[in-house]
This record gives C-alpha cells, sequence and structure tokens, in this order.
C-alpha cells in the first residue's frame, strides 16, 4: 500500500479498471481530480466536452460501439444535473456508464452550500447504483464497485459523488476487485427444464418468429444467434437497438419490428405460432396495442432481467439467463430444421413495402432529395461497414431503415428515451470507442442545434466524424405527426434556421450542402475522402413521411402505407 491522495486513488482505480479515456468537464468542487488528471495525460485521455449532457451521451456511444464502460467526470451542482438525461438515456437502453461527480466537502452537505445538489436523491432512480464519497478510503472501493454493478447483469449507469474532503484527504491506496455483491445477482441461474420446454416448442412449431434486442449484442451472444436461427431456420427480426446483431444481408434477417419497422414482421408477429424474444422488452414501440399483440402464439422470452418476465406480455415459457449461455443450451436440444414455406410468406410483404414505400424513398427521379436516399447512398459508400450513430426523429427512424450493417455494434441510437441532442455527443464517443471505423452520424435541423456546442468538442480533439444533417426546416417527426392526427395544425414545429455550413466552419470543419440528388453522390464521396470531421448538409423534402408507420397504440397489423 502507498498514501497517496483520493485524487489519485480514483485516477489509478480508473486505470485498474481499464479506463483509457474519460469524457468531462472540470468545476470547482472537481478541480482535485482534474488536478491529478495533469500528471496522467500519458496513460489517461480526457476528452474535453462543452456541456456535461454532451459528456454522458459521448460516454455512452463510447460504451456502446466498444463494449467498455463509459465514464464521465464532471463537476457537483449544475455539473451534474445537467448529467441527469443522459444518465436516464444510458438507464433506458443499458447502457454501461459511470458518472463521477464532485460534491462539496461533507461538512457542508445539507446546508444548500455553493453548487450542492441532493446527487443520490435525484439519480437513485435512474441508476443501478448511486453512492456518496464522504472519505478518501472508500474510493477505491467505490470504483471498483461501480464498474461490477455498471458491466455486469442487465447494464447500466452508476453514479459516484465524490465529496471534495475525499478528494483531498489522503488514503492507503491498493486496488480492489469486486467480483460479488450480496444481494446482487447479475445473471440468473438457468433453469434446465425451462430450456427443455422451450426447445420442445420450437421443435414443434411450424410458424417461429424470434425477435431479436440489444441483450444479444451486450451479451456477446451473436456467433450463438446465427447458430440458433440456422439450425431450426427460423426468420428473425429486430428492434431499433438489436439491429446490428445479424448482418443484414442474412437471409434469415426478416427485417425491423416496431411503428416505423417493415411490414412483413410486423403482420408476421400475429401469424407466428411461437415467438422467440430475445435480450429485448417488449418496449410499447413494438407491441403497439397489447391486447392484439400475438395472441395466436406460444411465447418464450430469453432474458437476463428477471423483472422484463411478465411486465408488458404474458409468456408461456421464461428463459433467464445469460443469452450466450441459454441460446448455446437451447440449440443443443433443437432440430435440424427447415420452415421454408413459412419463411415464403414474408416475401409477398417485402415485395408490397418494395412498392409502396422503398422504391420512392431510395430512388425517387424527381423533386428533392429524401432522407431515406441520402442514407443509402452514405451506407452504400461505406460498404455497409460503418457505424451508424442517429440523433432522434425521421433522421433516426431512415437511419435505421435504410443504414446496412456487416458487423456487430454498428448501431448508436438514444432508444427508450429518445432524446434530441444524443447524436453529435455520441458519435464523439463512438469514434473514440472505434477509432478504426468509419462513424457516421444522422442528424435533424432540431436535434443538431440542441448540443451543437459539442462541435468544439470535435474541433479541439480532432475527431473524425461524417455529420450528415438532414434538414428539412420542420421538427420532422412531431410534424408529421401532427399532419396524420392533429389536422395538420403545425404548432410550433417550423424551424428558422442558421447557415450549418458557416457554423461548422467556424469550428474549422468542412461541410457543404447539397440540394439536387445529381450532385449527391460526389458530395458524399467527398466527404468520406475528407481527413477528419466533415458536415454534409441535405436540404430534404420539407414535408417527408416515415413510412410504414404504425399509429401508436393501436395494433401492430394497422400499417399505414402513405397515400392510401
Amino acid at each position: 500500500m502507498r498514501k497517496i491522495s483520493g485524487s489519485q486513488a480514483l485516477i489509478e482505480a480508473l486505470l485498474h479498471e481499464g479506463v483509457d479515456t474519460l469524457f468531462g468537464y472540470p468545476g470547482g468542487q472537481a478541480i482535485p481530480i482534474y488536478d491529478t488528471l495533469y500528471d496522467y495525460k500519458d496513460r489517461l485521455n480526457h476528452v474535453l466536452v462543452r456541456h456535461e449532457q454532451g459528456a454522458t451521451h459521448a460516454a455512452q456511444g463510447y460504451a456502446r460501439v466498444s463494449g467498455k464502460v463509459g465514464v464521465t467526470v464532471v463537476t457537483s451542482g449544475p455539473g451534474v444535473a445537467n448529467t441527469i438525461t443522459g444518465i436516464a438515456d444510458a438507464m433506458m437502453d443499458s447502457t454501461p456508464i459511470v458518472v463521477i461527480a464532485g460534491q462539496v466537502p461533507a461538512s457542508l452537505l445539507g446546508t444548500d452550500a455553493f453548487q450542492e445538489v441532493d446527487v443520490i436523491g435525484v439519480t437513485q432512480p435512474i441508476t443501478k447504483w448511486a453512492y456518496q464519497v464522504r472519505n478518501a478510503d472508500e474510493i477505491a472501493w467505490a470504483v471498483a464497485r461501480a464498474f461490477y454493478i455498471a458491466s455486469t447483469g442487465r447494464p447500466g449507469p452508476v453514479v459516484l459523488d465524490i465529496a471534495k474532503n475525499a478528494q483531498v484527504g489522503m488514503t492507503d491506496y491498493q486496488p480492489v476487485i469486486i467480483d460479488h455483491i450480496r444481494s446482487y445477482i447479475p445473471v440468473p441461474d438457468m433453469e434446465t427444464e425451462k430450456i427443455a420446454e422451450a426447445a420442445q416448442l420450437i421443435n414443434e412449431a411450424k410458424k417461429p418468429l424470434a425477435l431479436v434486442g440489444q441483450g444479444v449484442i451486450l451479451g456477446n451472444a451473436e456467433k450463438e444467434l446465427l447458430h440458433f436461427l440456422r439450425k431450426a431456420d427460423i426468420p428473425a427480426a429486430s428492434t431499433i437497438l438489436g439491429l446490428s446483431a445479424l448482418p443484414s444481408n442474412e437471409p434469415l434477417n426478416v427485417g425491423l419490428l416496431g411503428m416505423h419497422g417493415n411490414i412483413a414482421p410486423n403482420l408476421k408477429t400475429n401469424e407466428c405460432d411461437i415467438l422467440i424474444a430475445i435480450g429485448m422488452r417488449f418496449d410499447d414501440r413494438v407491441t403497439g396495442d397489447l391486447n392484439t399483440y400475438a395472441k395466436q402464439a406460444k411465447i418464450i422470452h430469453l432474458d437476463i432481467d428477471p423483472s422484463e418476465i411478465d411486465k408488458n406480455v404474458k409468456v408461456d415459457v421464461p428463459v433467464l439467463g445469460d443469452a450466450k449461455m441459454t441460446l448455446g443450451e437451447l440449440t443443443k436440444q433443437l432440430k435440424e430444421n427447415k420452415h421454408t414455406q413459412w419463411i415464403e410468406t414474408f416475401k409477398p410483404h417485402w415485395d408490397k413495402e418494395i412498392e409502396s414505400v422503398i422504391k420512392s424513398e431510395l430512388y425517387p427521379e424527381t423533386g428533392a432529395l429524401k432522407m431515406g436516399e441520402v442514407v443509402h447512398k452514405v451506407s452504400e459508400a461505406t460498404g455497409n461497414q460503418a457505424v451508424l450513430v442517429t440523433d432522434v426523429g425521421q433522421n433516426q427512424m431512415m437511419g435505421v431503415r435504410y443504414f446496412k450493417f456487416s458487423q456487430t455494434r454498428s448501431v448508436v441510437t438514444s432508444g427508450g428515451l429518445g432524446t434530441m441532442g444524443f447524436g453529435l455527443p455520441a458519435a464523439i464517443g463512438a469514434k473514440f470507442g472505434a477509432p478504426d471505423r468509419t462513424v457516421c452520424l444522422f442528424v435533424g435541423d432540431g436535434g443538431l442545434q440542441m448540443t451543437i456546442q459539442e462541435l468544439g468538442t470535435i474541433m479541439q480533439s480532432n475527431i473524425d466524424v461524417k455529420i450528415i444533417l438532414l434538414n428539412n426546416e420542420y421538427l420532422g417527426m412531431v410534424r408529421q405527426w401532427q399532419e396524420l392526427f392533429w389536422q395538420e395544425r403545425y404548432s410550433e414545429t417550423v424551424m428558422n434556421n442558421p447557415d450549418f455550413v458557416k457554423i461548422a466552419e467556424a469550428y474549422h470543419i468542412p461541410g457543404r450542402t447539397v440540394e439536387t440528388r445529381e450532385e449527391l453522390d460526389e458530395a458524399v464521396k467527398q466527404m468520406l475522402e475528407t481527413k477528419g470531421a466533415y458536415l454534409l448538409e441535405a436540404k430534404v423534402l420539407q414535408k417527408g413521411m416515415v413510412y410504414p408507420m404504425v399509429p401508436a397504440g393501436t395494433c401492430v397489423t394497422n400499417i399505414l402505407l402513405g397515400e392510401e
């Protein structure tokens, strides 16, 4: 053991956990931490963001593509309060991050001291664990526990609120390893009888359908999933966060579930005889009206979190455990099978979607640029190898519908919380998490302006992010709902926008604007060939729509296809 300050113990503990990158913003109650960081510049990369919300979203992007824990460091009061949106987002999307916040000295707690906020009280409902460190001797233990909780079981956010006296106090430091916490069971025991029940149902099924969620990716179970599907010849549809668990060109991949998902898997949800949900939580945007959802099917639910079983959808066979293990054991008990006739019934619905939606979105011959064709062009130009990051809204739905994937951990988007402003900082984090991959951000004019200050982070840290701004001069998704369900009363959804390319140039980020499809290919090529960050603004159809669409709260078979 050696006597060091609490701040140094914090940095040493982070290094012990394998941390290489921090996203943060200094302030009065975190100065001791930042002073210590000054001596660790060669071992720890700190990315100075422009807003603490950006720090949490960057940590999320980093975690999602790297599979590691993202780390944020901020100060007390408004600093940590600004992280709340990112923490809530990480909780909803099961993203492992650790937020480290400075706090006023323990002697001042509860006195309404300058920049004091009850961090634990505020964050407990939206974290896996929130803990206040009041003396230096707790720091190594708290960090080890934080990383263990954040990264194990169903991942999620953890907050450490570190009083300033703990940062400056001295402690006998030695690394702490935590691999067990009493009463915390990250992975429930696998029940062999449930595996056998599930296998029997699948072996007898005539019309099986798998629903793939992010749990497959979080559990590193992509290979096991593919083996499972191929052995029993089961078509599989994905949630938005589960999209890249399967390559886009996998024959058994039948598309995207949900409100703006593909026609075939949504319809077939209410036709299959066995529904196998894997690492997904039956979100309302996937199920629609629960009273009409998959009532004809026996439902098998594989999940690591017991609280998800029967939470929204009553299941016939719950299979608890880590997806890598449960899928592996389940596959052993499956018969080699073929469901050719069942799978063929998906094709007419795909053909209908191509004719009624996809052709006009991806290959329009006249009129303004469309979001879908821009997404499609960029995906093709990257060889479908890039990481897709989106903001929230129409840009998000078009991104996940038309970007294609060849490898896992290729989708970074705000799923459960739907956070506008997520995209730009998340793309920054994604690039640090996967430095050798191209990162393409699709963002709308509304979402970009919520965290546009992070262009300064890109400038200062020289981050190679390709920003594709789909500018329709509206809050597009809200406008779409106003058009369809609110008698075209466009209340406060028109956007008067600045010159985005000039703003980017002020941050020394090159860019250009395209308005016609004739210049689109060359513009995409220029963006991808430019070294470093680039902003490509595409002026797209102002009142474009995202179809198909299942109206909220209705049956998943109630699918709108546009002009009908």
